[in-house]
């Protein structure tokens, strides 16, 4: 409970009242790291191509270990 008149808290980007990111934010953050940083966001069940989607997914997991939840294709 706060004073009328009280200062707010400071904000922080731990504040938990913040809604959910949108699919439209997702996407503009990914077009920005491909072109700041080269670094290519791409969601494994957009990949059309099988042998492509097994590839990067078989890389991912070998840089950063297998996937904790979520839909593991194939299992």
């Amino acid at each position: 409970m706060s004073l009328h008149g009280a200062p707010q808290p400071p904000r922080s980007c731990l504040d938990r009242a913040r809604s959910p990111t949108t699919l439209g934010e997702l996407d503009t953050m990914r077009a920005r790291a491909w072109q700041e940083h080269g670094v290519a966001v791409l969601p494994v069940t957009d990949i059309t191509d099988p042998w492509l989607r097994q590839a990067i997914t078989n890389e991912a997991t070998r840089r950063w270990g297998r996937r904790q939840g979520g839909m593991h294709h194939g299992r």
